[in-house]
Order: structure tokens, then C-alpha cells, then sequence
């Protein structure tokens, strides 16, 4: 059965033509493209969005196409009716908003950062449990100095291109913001501040008031918290899961990203970005404005 669908579009200036690019991808897909909207003509991004009307089937295809052609776009797939400015935006951090996971540089401090990065990236990728994947890395951790976490924070962190202006516009144009993360408190409420968030949640490092314990505080926030986040957000709001915009990386963002009206994948690993609808891979986290119909001059910069 034949549907209303959009697919929106970004990509440097200068590196596709987009509207031809997204209108021949709709043809290979079998489905009936509809006018161009366009999002942004000029430096430093060209964006747009295109309806179209076609089965499930086909906007799966669509997705693949995409995918498969390594094509310099970002872009988003979904029901036309999800198309639009979203109330809530709830970001995963490590990797997303910044472009470091913080408990890989914490062990540089301590010389193991081969042996916990090699478990934080099988624990994105799926393949460990992200609890005992958690609890174990920072055993690992034990005795080191609470200075160290300020150091790493001051010397090593950074926020990813485009998350303060993704942020300040959504804030703008009256959305929630929350940072929701599988790390912890001590960088999640900095990031946050760093960001321009309104909340983050996160999990807390234990310690004795001079170094970590190795323990991590319960209940420990993770894959199904992060949805759990999502719903009881969008609830205060009087909202509904379609009216929030998730984005993330890693397997412990996948139930957030499948809840929401659009699920972003950031860079993400490849169990995540197979089934989110929308990927940033070429551009910035400013992407995610055009997958909700942004025009360039609304956007403010953070």
C-alpha cells in the first residue's frame, strides 16, 4: 500500500547536486517523487527535501540505496507526517555531541586506554553486554585520582561541529533538550553546560573523595533507560515519541533511535545506522535541523 514519504537531504556545497542526486535515488527505488523543497543553497551546506509516495518497501530501499552508493549526503527517510520541527531533542553524548568517549581517556591516565577502548567498542557495536561491559572497565579505574577527571575534561573533550547550534536553534524555536548518557554524571552535566542543554542524565562514578572506587552507581543507566528517558520526556511535554528527534552512536542508543520520529545515526556503528531512519556521516550535527525542515536562515548559531 502506497504512502506519503519524505526524504530530506544535506551535503557540503560543492559535493553533489542534491536535487537531482535524491530525485534519482527515488526513481531507483520505484516511487513517485514529488516537488523539491529546498532547505539551504549556499556555503557551507546545499539541503533539501523531497516527497515522494510509495510502499514501506520502497522507502527501505530507498534507505539502502543511499547507504550503498556512498554518497556524500546526509539524509533522512521517513512518513511524511513525521516531517517538522520536533518538541525533544535527546542526545547521546560519548561520541555524538562530543567527539571523544570519555572513559577511553579516562584509562589513558592509568595506561590501559588499548584495553578499554577494545571493550567500549565491542560494547557499541553489541556484542557485550553494556553493563557488565561497564562495570568492568571502570574496575579498571580503581584509584584514580578525582584531579584526573578534571584534566580530561579540561585538556581532552570537545564538542563535535555543529552541537551548539543544533542545540541553541532547537532551544529557539522551543524544544527540550536532554543529554542522555551511558557515561557518567561528571561529564554529562559539564557537556551539558558546555552544549547549552537543558538536563542530562548519566551514571555516577563512585568514589571515596580522592580517587574512584572502581564502582558504578545503581541503577545503571543504559540501553532501555535511554528510551525510558525518551517516553517519560516527551510525556511531560504532552508530547508522543514522534514529536522527539534522538541521536546516537552505539548499540545502547538503538531502542531510543527506534522510538522516535526520527532516529539519527551519528557516525554510528553499523547495527545502529541499519536501522535508523536519518544518518550523519559528511556533514555536522546542524544535519539534523535540515531532517526536521529547517531552513537555513532559521537556524541560529549557537
Amino acid at each position: 500500500m502506497n504512502e506519503q514519504w519524505i526524504v530530506s537531504g544535506v551535503c557540503r556545497e560543492g559535493a553533489c547536486d542534491l536535487q537531482d542526486m535524491l530525485a534519482n535515488l527515488v526513481g531507483l527505488a520505484r516511487a513517485v517523487p514529488g516537488g523539491w523543497i529546498e532547505l539551504a543553497s549556499g556555503a557551507p551546506f546545499i539541503a533539501g527535501a523531497m516527497p515522494f509516495e510509495g510502499t514501506a518497501e520502497k522507502a527501505a530501499r530507498l534507505r539502502a540505496a543511499i547507504a550503498e552508493h556512498n554518497l556524500p549526503i546526509d539524509a533522512a527517510v521517513i512518513p511524511r507526517a513525521r516531517f517538522g520541527r520536533k518538541r525533544l531533542l535527546i542526545s547521546d553524548m560519548d561520541s555524538t555531541i562530543i567527539g571523544q568517549e570519555c572513559i577511553d581517556e579516562l584509562a589513558d591516565a592509568v595506561g590501559l586506554k588499548p584495553q578499554i577502548s577494545e571493550i567500549t567498542e565491542r560494547a557499541m557495536r553489541g556484542e557485550l553486554d553494556f553493563e557488565a561491559a561497564l562495570t568492568s572497565r571502570v574496575a579498571m579505574l580503581r584509584g584514580l585520582s578525582l584531579g584526573e577527571l578534571d584534566r580530561t575534561l579540561r585538556e581532552r573533550i570537545t564538542l563535535n561541529t555543529g552541537a551548539r547550534t543544533l542545540i541553541a536553534t532547537m532551544k529557539a524555536h522551543g524544544a527540550a533538550t536532554l543529554l542522555v548518557s551511558g557515561g557518567f554524571t561528571f561529564f554529562t552535566s559539564r557537556v551539558a553546560q558546555m552544549a547549552g542543554f537543558h538536563a542530562d542524565l548519566g551514571n555516577t562514578l563512585r568514589d571515596d573523595g580522592v580517587a574512584l572506587t572502581g564502582e558504578v552507581g545503581r541503577p545503571i543507566l543504559g540501553r532501555e533507560a535511554k528510551r525510558e528517558a525518551l517516553i517519560e520526556a516527551v510525556e511531560q511535554l504532552g508530547a508522543t515519541p514522534e514529536d522527539a528527534i534522538a541521536m546516537g552512536d552505539g548499540a545502547n542508543d538503538l531502542d531510543m533511535i527506534r522510538a522516535a520520529g526520527i532516529g539519527v545515526a551519528y557516525k554510528a556503528k553499523p547495527l545502529v545506522a541499519a536501522e535508523a531512519n536519518a544518518s550523519i556521516q559528511y556533514t555536522d550535527l546542524t544535519a539534523a535541523l535540515f531532517f526536521q525542515g529547517y531552513r537555513a536562515s532559521e537556524i541560529v548559531k549557537g
